[in-house]
């Protein structure tokens, strides 16, 4: 594995572990207006990064071997494996998402904070398998994904990914739980990240021809968190709109990167 796909898989995670700082850094919690901009802003670049630095490549990508009017059938087939993928995650994976006083998924004991963690855990999935397909990609010389590209999503997932270090974080802070463990936790929830990613390389590259699978798969399953989790969040209680207005700024800043750099 390069030292560029090393760094590549990393740049997530720190995004993760400085938005998990700022429990050193603020008093109280969130402002729940503050939240739903937060989560509507992480909403607009998961979306823009599903459409723009995923789906589309899918397709691009199965021209080759399926021709330009089958070469959909790859991203159908990929996006409706991962949304069902999710689906059956979110109801095995036990969790408890933010300003919800019941739990998902299978019974369990475990405390609030460990379910509000295993909820992080569940979006951050997609969103390293999301940047490990990329980098397979153009690691295998994928025409039409640059190094740029790869980059670009890397960068948009690790914007997206300091408010949601800090919307896990302060919460738990906010739940009787010390500074150090709270940032601990909530690094933790982003780890999944640049390992669910270094195991998509590594069977991507096994595997070349299921790169158009695979990319169409990580973008159904972040969408999947979106719809069903994410916005939902984001919308809840007065001035929703704030979310929405939230949510078109992170899809321009992701539309903005993946063009540029890609």
């Amino acid at each position: 594995m390069s030292v560029e796909i090393i760094q590549g898989l990393l740049i997530p995670f720190l995004g993760t572990s400085l938005g998990a700082a700022c429990v050193f850094f603020m008093k109280e919690q969130l402002n729940p207006l503050v939240q739903r901009g937060l989560l509507g802003f992480a909403a607009g670049i998961m979306v823009a990064a599903s459409v723009w630095s995923l789906l589309i490549p899918s397709m691009e990508q199965a021209v080759d071997s399926w021709g330009d009017v089958l070469s959909c059938i790859p991203a159908v087939t990929g996006f409706w494996a991962g949304i069902l993928f999710l689906l059956l995650l979110d109801y095995l994976i036990p969790h408890q998402h933010l300003n919800s006083d019941e739990s998902e998924g299978m019974k369990c004991k475990a405390a609030k904070s460990t379910m509000m963690v295993l909820a992080v855990v569940l979006h951050n999935i997609p969103e390293g398998m999301a940047v490990g397909v990329l980098y397979a990609s153009w690691y295998n010389g994928a025409a039409d994904i640059t190094l740029g590209a790869a980059i670009a999503l890397s960068v948009g997932i690790a914007i997206q990914n300091f408010p949601e270090g800090a919307i896990i974080s302060m919460p738990l802070r906010a739940e009787g739980l010390s500074k150090t463990r709270a940032f601990v936790y909530g690094v933790l929830s982003g780890v999944v990240e640049p390992v669910g990613a270094a195991l998509t390389i590594i069977f991507a590259s096994i595997i070349i021809p299921v790169l158009p699978f695979l990319l169409s798969f990580a973008a159904g399953a972040m969408l999947y968190v979106v719809v069903e989790e994410i916005i939902p969040e984001m919308s809840e209680g007065e001035h929703s709109n704030i979310g929405t207005i939230m949510f078109a700024v992170g899809f321009s800043l992701m539309m903005v990167l993946d063009t540029t750099l890609g």
